[in-house]
């Protein structure tokens, strides 16, 4: 065949510029895309040669090998797969966005197929990863003969990515393709030896072929020039060729495990737990999904990406695959390695589609079930096996530094609410640690008791010494002690808990219902009756600040507390919505007052009243963490009444 010249088939100038400056946004995804052609095209060998074990001639051991050549400036990719006729590269090179690999799976059939889709070796499926060589190349040239063909039926193809390409016939002994890229000036990076090997590492390190590059050594240099590395005639495989998660899970140790771990995370801790499987059915992937067992300081950055590293076929993807954890897992660290997803065509972004929904929902019941597992043996019984011994608070550590971030799923994931609801944890009044599950709590309910009370507050102490716990105090009902800044916007999504529902105690009126018996009642009704006109001097007085006085029910030692009304935003989320920077709906709180207190007892005929009002007002306000409007007119009022 004598030298040809042919025009791409498409708008090739717009179509090939469109490739090498929009398409990629990282310029060494080119060596990712060419060693992932050169593997499939071994693999279609070894398909091919199960029919036809001729077509190995005689070199049965496929690879790949990545030569760098400084005085040609060239980078040369070259493999001893199936190869291509000249047919073949003029359709399959000269046709952008036309897959060899689709075209040739298209041809497999029944066991065939299956055969290689359970090898899960199939990477290409898109056609354009060859054309990523011109980001770094000016010109490419690929010398190919395909397997089977006599040595003289061997094809180049060259082009300049500008509109056409020239096909010749060449001699070559050995069967498959090699890519050569004369290299831009700007692309001296990949003469670099060490450089390419730390590329190939990152993207490449657990394609199942080996991949070699010759071994490099030091030479000194002459005549007063510089010394430099040059190429030895040995070959080093450069890549592990094993994937870790490929592997059964009884071949791997608890050490190669957490080595893993350190390695794609970045951790010097062990990890917490882990869950290693391979999921079946429609959509098939293999998970290894690990829980740290420290929180990063970056945990709360909002610019931080979080997700996994996805793997197509053992070929790096992208380092955070957001799409595949919801956000309020961001904390798990891990490989998904899939046989086949819809990327876009750089394959450097999940598309939304059902695969990828499904691969999200699976890898977050894993790790529900994973943290479940924990929570079930954090407190171990007496005969508990030493695994689960092992085991036992693991689940304290992992929500010590992890269930702020947690919570945050009752928001975003309502299919999963109430799996997560048994997951979260909280102080109470009966324990200063956050030990107490809503399951817990509910178990330990008094008789007649009809809601779980709870509190938000800025800490633990504001929280435990609220007024507002007074009158549950002194029935001994439980109340939880909620603190996490989260706390308040979260249970915004969780009414209730296995039927029971949720009360703030701080916010409507009381209503111990059965737990209050019918004299107390009617003292209180009594008590508001005969308070009646105090109560209207204080709302006149306080008419600026409070939105209604009245009587309490929840006060026993203290004077007065404020609460807001039911389906109020509280006091307490107004201030984090503030310090955030964000506007708070103007509202105003309720004033509770204690009839029995001495204070409020002293304010009926006191000369001092609106002083003393706006001071009750002022207290509440503290002794729920928050601050005076007017500081230095609080101050000046309590020291008029002192002197």
């Amino acid at each position: 065949m004598s030298k040809k010249t042919h025009s791409f088939q498409a708008e090739v100038a717009q179509l090939l510029h469109l490739v090498t400056h929009s398409l990629y946004s990282n310029q060494e995804i080119f060596l990712r895309e060419l060693i992932s052609n050169a593997s499939d095209a071994c693999d279609k060998l070894r398909f091919e040669a199960l029919n036809n074990a001729a077509l190995y001639e005689d070199a049965p051991d496929l690879n790949v090998r990545v030569t760098l050549d400084k005085a040609a400036r060239t980078l040369t990719i070259t493999d001893n797969g199936i190869g291509m006729s000249a047919q073949e590269a003029i359709d399959h090179l000269g046709t952008i966005a036309k897959s060899g690999t689709r075209d040739f799976m298209s041809r497999l059939s029944g066991d065939q197929k299956a055969n290689a889709a359970e090898q899960g070796q199939l990477i290409g499926q898109f056609g354009v990863g060859f054309y990523s060589g011109f980001i770094v190349a000016d010109k490419i040239t690929v010398e190919s003969r395909r397997a089977g063909l006599k040595a003289e039926e061997g094809v180049r193809w060259i082009s300049g990515g500008s509109g056409d390409f020239e096909v010749e016939a060449i001699t070559r002994a050995q069967r498959g393709t090699s890519v050569i890229l004369h290299l831009r000036d700007d692309a001296d990076d990949y003469l670099n030896g060490w450089k390419v090997k730390s590329i190939i590492n990152k993207y490449s390190d657990h394609i199942s072929l080996p991949i070699l590059m010759q071994k490099e050594e030091w030479k000194e240099g002459e005549n007063d020039q510089p010394g430099e590395m040059v190429a030895t005639d040995e070959w080093e495989t450069v890549n592990k060729a094993s994937a870790l998660w490929t592997r059964s899970k009884k071949d791997v140790t608890t050490e190669q495990y957490e080595e893993f771990y350190k390695q794609i995370s970045h951790d010097f801790e062990a990890p917490l737990t882990w869950s290693h499987n391979r999921v079946e059915g429609s959509t098939e992937y293999t998970q290894l999904l690990y829980i740290p067992a420290k929180a990063p300081m970056d945990l709360w950055n909002r610019d931080k990406k979080g997700g996994l590293k996805l793997y197509v076929k053992r070929v790096f993807i992208m380092d955070d695959a957001e799409a595949l954890l919801p956000s309020y897992l961001r904390f798990v660290k891990g490989v998904v390695d899939s046989a086949d997803l819809p990327l876009n065509v750089s394959r450097e972004l999940l598309q939304e589609s059902r695969d990828v929904r499904a691969i999200r929902d699976g890898n977050t019941r894993r790790v529900l079930g994973l943290l479940e597992d924990l929570a079930k043996h954090d407190v171990p019984a007496a005969d508990a096996s030493d695994e689960d011994k092992a085991n036992a608070g693991k689940y304290t550590t992992f929500y010590a530094e992890f269930g702020s971030v947690l919570k945050e799923g009752l928001g975003e994931d309502f299919a999963n609410r109430e799996r997560l609801a048994k997951l979260l944890r909280f102080a109470s009044t009966s324990s200063d640690t956050p030990s107490v599950s809503l399951a817990d709590y509910k178990a330990r309910m008094k008789e007649g008791q009809e809601a779980i009370y709870y509190i938000t507050a800025e800490t633990l102490a504001a929280a435990k010494n609220s007024p507002q716990l007074e009158v549950f105090k002194k029935k001994g009902i439980e109340v939880l002690l909620m603190t996490d800044r989260v706390d308040e916007w979260a249970l915004n999504y969780l009414q209730d808990f296995d039927g029971t529902p949720l009360q703030s105690v701080a916010k409507g009126a009381v209503d111990l219902g059965k737990l209050q018996d019918e004299a107390e009642k009617k003292a209180a009704e009594e008590a508001a009756e005969t308070f009646k006109p105090t109560l209207a001097k204080l709302k006149e007085a306080l008419k600026d600040k409070a939105e209604d006085v009245r009587v309490t029910t929840r006060l026993v030692d203290s004077p007065a507390c404020l609460v807001v009304q039911d389906g109020g935003m509280s006091t307490q989320l107004a201030r984090l919505l503030k310090q955030a920077g964000q506007k708070a709906p103007d509202s105003k709180p309720v004033l509770e007052v204690n009839p029995e207190h001495p204070l409020v007892k002293k304010l009926d005929g006191s000369v001092h009243f609106n002083e003393l009002a706006h001071i009750l007002f002022d207290q509440a306000l503290l002794a729920e963490g928050g601050l005076p409007e007017d500081p230095a007119a609080y101050v000046k009022r309590v020291n008029a009444l002192l002197a």
